[in-house]
């Protein structure tokens, strides 16, 4: 397998990873979340450990990628790293909790589950509280980080999956086509059937429908 040679950032990618087996880490996670925003459904985190010095050529920022892309890297991802996790918090949770604590217990639950113990964790946007290992905090780093942009598509794809079976499931809300984000479509559909139960009912506008 060859060292990252990302077409855009050749070096930018990987720069991170490097700095930190240059300090002494061997096993550096990335992790990243997906679904902070939407009015339904979880919101899912991911983590993942390349090998030392080998990552997957081309991986971005989930957002920059083709849902056709971002299926594809999927099983590459899961077969050449060394661990992959995922922390799925749901929309009850969310409520009860708040979502940036949602979030942070969603990332923690993603690194319980890496099946390794990493030495470093490269955390995209803020630190997160007990972690349980010693973290890096990178804002943006799903655009400059391989590990956490190889997260982010794990956990984008783990949650579209989610969004395709619940569609089935309510399909009057659209869930297949927004994924559960506050589009014009589906505010309307809100507005004529009201919440269903994976609707986040501490987001404003799904309250509002609620009344």
């Amino acid at each position: 397998m060859a060292r990252s040679r990302n077409p855009e950032n050749p070096e930018l990618m990987s720069r991170f990873e490097r700095q930190a087996l240059a300090e002494g880490f061997r096993l550096v996670a990335g992790v990243d979340e997906v679904g902070r925003g939407p009015l339904a459904g979880p919101v899912v985190a991911a983590a993942v450990v390349f090998p030392p010095n080998e990552y997957l050529d081309g991986v971005r920022d989930s957002k920059q990628l083709s849902s056709k892309r971002r299926e594809g890297f999927f099983p590459m991802i899961c077969e050449r790293a060394v661990g992959v996790g995922l922390g799925i918090v749901s929309e009850r949770v969310i409520d009860r909790i708040n979502i940036l604590r949602a979030t942070q217990q969603a990332m923690r639950r993603a690194v319980a589950s890496l099946g390794v113990e990493p030495d470093l964790v490269l955390v995209d946007g803020m630190g997160v509280p007990m972690l349980g290992a010693k973290q890096k905090a990178i804002p943006g780093g799903d655009r400059i980080s391989v590990s956490i942009a190889a997260a982010s598509i794990i956990a984008k794809v783990t949650r579209d999956r989610i969004m395709l079976e619940q569609d089935g499931v309510y399909p009057q809300y659209g869930f297949a086509s927004h994924k559960g984000y506050g589009t014009r479509k589906h505010l309307a559909a809100l507005a004529e059937h009201g919440p269903c139960k994976i609707h986040r009912f501490s987001f404003r506008p799904v309250r509002m429908a609620a009344r």
